[in-house]
């Protein structure tokens, strides 16, 4: 087995990301210290157009990353889905380009991947020491929250919602034939699809976006609701009414929270 394939695979999905790929790709290797000399960096970039490529393309002899680009396709799941099928390590660490997820933590995220029995690990706002920003708006923790206590039935996680995260190849090689992405909670999917019994966590301080604007819409809290009644009727098939009462009430949450 090659150095790589015994090593560590981080995909990182990105869309007009452009001012972040840098400072992120930076720490992400320093954090990593000599775990780099087996480790490689895959950005998935959606077409954005904004320089990712050449950005990319000058830090290439520096550090082991390499871009895929997507075109006529746009996405974070599937950007995500697209990283994880090139990815060639056996442990597997997603994270968002925004540098609102602390890079530094990836050896832990990692580490814990190396625990006998460990199938899937989240980089969590909710439980420990983790936090978010101080200046994170009322109505988004509530979103985060109340997304939360909807997808609990399907996993227990204290932060499902989190687009950081890690798992084993094992785990990613069942889930695969099963995922459908849509939205952008694709740690939720994976997670019920692989079935995964339990998970580590590992607490983070969520920060305040670096540079760039958030993705996150009302396009985008109506993708989870869609994504959320998939995932209940894969993890309950003969109970797919309760996805149905779930619909309603999650319209009505989008209704309080973005009327």
């Amino acid at each position: 087995m090659s150095r790589l394939e015994d090593g560590i695979s981080i995909v990182v999905p990105t869309f007009r990301e452009a001012p972040n790929i840098e400072p992120l790709l930076r720490r992400i290797f320093a954090a990593l210290g000599p775990a780099a000399a087996s480790s490689e960096l895959i950005i998935v970039d959606d077409d954005s157009r904004d320089g990712t490529e050449q950005i990319v393309e000058g830090l290439r002899a520096a550090f082991p990353v390499r871009l895929m680009i997507r075109r006529g396709e746009r996405g974070l799941a599937g950007a995500v889905v697209a990283g994880l099928n090139e990815a060639r390590g056996q442990r597997l660490v997603v994270l968002d380009a925004d540098l609102q997820h602390p890079p530094e933590l990836i050896p832990e995220v990692a580490g814990r991947l190396s625990e006998e029995g460990c199938e899937f690990v989240m980089a969590t706002r909710y439980a420990g020491a983790g936090s978010v920003a101080d200046d994170w708006p009322w109505y988004r923790r509530f979103a985060s929250r109340f997304a939360t206590w909807l997808a609990r039935p399907v996993a227990r996680l204290s932060d499902p919602m989190s687009g950081f995260f890690g798992l084993t190849r094992q785990t990613w090689e069942r889930a695969a034939p099963y995922v459908d992405p849509i939205g952008y909670k694709i740690a939720l999917e994976i997670f019920v699809k692989a079935r995964c019994q339990s998970a580590a966590e590992v607490p983070i301080a969520f920060t305040a976006r670096h540079a760039g604007k958030s993705k996150l819409g009302l396009g985008a809290q109506w993708a989870y609701v869609r994504h959320l009644v998939r995932l209940y009727r894969f993890r309950f098939p003969r109970r797919f009414w309760f996805a149905q009462g779930l619909l309603i009430t999650v319209i009505a949450w989008l209704i309080l929270v973005f009327a």
